[in-house]
C-alpha cells in the first residue's frame, strides 16, 4: 500500500488507493511497530486502509513530546492561542469536502450529514476559541489592608482526550479546543473504528500549531487507550463513550496517580409526549431526536418514546410513516437518508437486538428492521418497535442500542411517565412534548438528565453545556465551563506592607 495524496475539495467522490496511517506526534508521522488494524468502509467491506495499534513505547514517545511542547504552548499569551486555533479552522475549512469524504468512507454516515459535521466542528473551534480569554480567577478580601488574594488558572500539561466513532472529525476537533486552549498540549485517541479524519485534522493542523501540542495515538481503546489512561505523566483524561469503557477508565486512571477525569457518557433517553402536545410536531421531534441520520449512533438519541395514551394509536402510525419514507443507502448518493452501521461488529449487535425484538411476543414491529438488498454493507433500516402493553423488562427498552432502533409506549399520568424516565441508571438527555407551561416546568425539574429540550429534540446551542447525570457522565463540555475543568485553580495571597515585606 502507498501513501495518496491529500484529495482537492474539487475531487470529491474518491479517496484514491488504500493508505497505511501511521501515528501522528511532534507534527509528522511516526511509524509504529505495533500491529496493524485494517480500515474497513462499512458501506462495501472494502478495505481502505490500515492504522497502527499504538505500543506501550509510542505512547511514552508521544506524551515525551506533549511534555516537552507543553511548557512553550502555555507560555504563549491566551489570546495567542485562540487566534492559532481561529487559524487551524480557517485551514480545515479550505479541507472541508475532503474531511467529509474521509468520515463518510470510514464512518458510514452519508456525505450529506458529514458535510454538516465538519461544518459543525469548524463552528465550534471558533466559538470556543473566543471564549479563551473568559478563564478568569477572582480576588477575595483580606483581613489586612496592605494585602492582596486572588486565584489563577494554570493548565494540567498533557491531556487524554479519547473520542468515540459516531462523529469523528467533529469529536476531534471540538473536543481539543479548549485544553489547548487553556495551554495543555493533546494526545488524541480517536475510535479505531474512525480514525481517518483525526489523523488528517492533526496533519493540517500542523500547517499552524507547533510540534507536539497536538498528537494522535491510534489503536484498540482496550490497548493504546489503556496505556494512555494508566500513563502517569498525562494528569488529565476526558472520554467520550459507552458507560462500561467509562467506568473502566475511572478505574485505569487511578492505577498510578490522583488524575481528573471527565466522561461524556451513554443514555436511554426518554422522550415525553403529554396528552396536550402538538402531535405532528412531535412525531418530528421523535424522529429528528433519534439521529436516524446517524444511524441513530449518537449518545444523546431520544430512543425510548413515551406517549400519552389518548394519542397513542395516531402518534405510533405517522411515526412509522415518516420513517419508512427515509431512504436507505450508499452514503455518497445524494438520495439517501441513512447510511451504513460503522462496523460489522456494532451491526452484528444492533442486529441482535432486532432480532430479540422479533421474537418478543410483547413487542410489535410498525416499521424498520434488516435492509432486504443482496450487499456487505451494514445496512439497518429505521425501525420502530411498539410496546402496546409497556416494555419495562424487554432489553430494548433498558439498554443502549446505538443503532436505527426506536421503542415506544403508552402511559397514562404524569407521575407514572417521570418514574419510568428515570427508572435507569443512565440520564444524559430528556425531551418533553407539551402546550401547558406547568407540566413543561414540572418534568425539567423532575426528569433526571442532563440536557432537556421542551418541545424540541436533538439540537445543541453554542454555549449551552452538555453532559450526564447519573452513570451518564461526570462534567460539563460545550460550554464555558469546559474550561475551567481543564484549568487547576491556584490561589495566592500577597502581603505587600513593609514590614511584610522585611520578615
Amino acid at each position: 500500500m502507498t501513501d495518496i495524496l491529500p484529495v482537492a475539495p474539487s475531487d470529491a467522490g474518491t479517496l484514491g488507493p488504500p493508505r497505511d496511517w501511521s501515528l501522528f506526534i511532534g507534527n509528522k508521522f511516526v511509524p509504529s511497530a505495533g500491529k496493524r488494524i485494517p480500515v474497513i468502509n462499512p458501506a462495501t467491506g472494502e478495505q481502505i486502509g490500515t492504522i497502527a495499534d499504538a505500543t506501550a513505547e509510542d505512547v511514552d514517545h508521544a506524551v515525551e513530546v506533549a511534555r516537552s511542547a507543553q511548557v512553550s504552548w502555555a507560555r504563549k499569551a491566551p489570546r495567542a492561542r485562540a487566534n492559532l486555533l481561529l487559524q487551524v479552522a480557517q485551514v480545515l475549512e479550505a479541507h472541508a469536502e475532503e474531511l467529509a469524504l474521509i468520515d463518510s468512507v470510514d464512518n458510514g454516515s452519508t456525505l450529506r450529514m458529514m458535510r454538516g459535521d465538519i461544518a459543525l466542528g469548524i463552528r465550534q473551534i471558533r466559538y470556543l476559541a473566543g471564549l479563551t480569554t473568559e478563564l478568569k480567577g477572582q480576588s477575595i478580601p483580606t483581613d489586612e489592608r496592605d494585602s492582596l488574594d486572588f486565584t489563577i488558572h494554570q493548565p494540567f500539561g498533557v491531556v487524554g482526550r479519547i473520542v468515540p466513532f459516531n462523529h469523528p472529525f467533529m469529536f476531534a476537533a471540538s473536543k481539543v479546543v479548549v485544553p489547548l486552549a487553556t495551554g495543555n498540549t493533546v494526545i488524541l485517541k480517536p475510535s479505531a473504528e474512525t480514525s481517518l479524519s483525526a489523523l488528517r485534522f492533526a496533519e493540517l493542523a500542523a500547517q499552524v500549531l507547533p510540534p507536539g501540542v497536538l498528537n494522535v495515538l491510534t489503536g484498540r481503546g482496550s490497548h493504546a487507550g489503556d496505556l494512555l489512561v494508566r500513563h502517569p505523566d498525562v494528569p488529565r483524561i476526558a472520554f467520550t463513550g459507552s458507560v462500561e469503557v467509562g467506568l473502566q477508565i475511572q478505574r485505569s486512571a487511578a492505577t498510578n496517580r490522583a488524575k481528573v477525569v471527565t466522561l461524556e457518557l451513554g443514555g436511554k433517553n426518554p422522550l415525553i409526549v403529554f396528552a396536550d402536545a402538538d402531535l405532528d410536531a412531535a412525531v418530528g421531534g421523535a424522529v429528528r431526536g433519534m439521529n436516524f441520520t446517524w444511524q441513530g449512533q449518537s449518545c444523546g438519541s431520544t430512543s425510548r418514546v413515551y406517549v400519552h395514551r389518548s394519542l397513542w394509536s395516531s402518534f405510533i402510525e405517522r411515526m412509522g410513516r415518516q420513517l419508512e419514507a427515509m431512504q436507505v443507502g450508499d452514503p455518497l448518493d445524494p438520495a439517501s437518508d441513512v447510511g451504513a452501521i460503522v462496523s460489522r461488529k456494532q451491526y452484528d449487535s444492533v442486529r441482535g437486538f432486532l432480532e430479540e425484538g422479533l421474537a418478543d411476543p410483547n413487542a410489535r414491529l410498525v416499521t424498520g428492521g434488516l435492509e432486504d438488498r443482496p450487499s456487505v454493507g451494514t445496512f439497518i433500516r429505521p425501525t420502530l418497535f411498539a410496546f402496546d402493553g409497556g416494555g419495562s423488562r424487554s432489553r430494548l427498552v433498558n439498554e443502549e442500542i446505538f443503532g436505527p432502533i426506536v421503542v415506544a409506549m403508552p402511559f397514562d399520568d404524569y407521575d407514572e411517565v417521570i418514574e419510568e424516565a428515570n427508572r435507569l441508571d443512565v440520564g444524559l438527555t430528556a425531551s418533553v412534548w407539551t402546550t401547558s407551561l406547568a407540566t413543561a416546568m414540572a418534568a425539567t425539574r423532575d426528569l433526571q438528565a442532563g440536557y432537556v429540550w421542551v418541545n424540541h429534540s436533538g439540537q445543541h446551542l453554542p454555549g449551552a453545556p452538555f453532559g450526564g447525570m447519573k452513570d451518564s457522565g461526570i462534567g460539563r463540555e460545550e460550554s464555558l465551563e469546559e474550561f475551567y475543568s481543564y484549568a487547576q485553580q491556584k490561589n495566592v495571597y500577597i502581603n505587600y506592607s513593609e514590614s511584610g515585606a522585611r520578615k
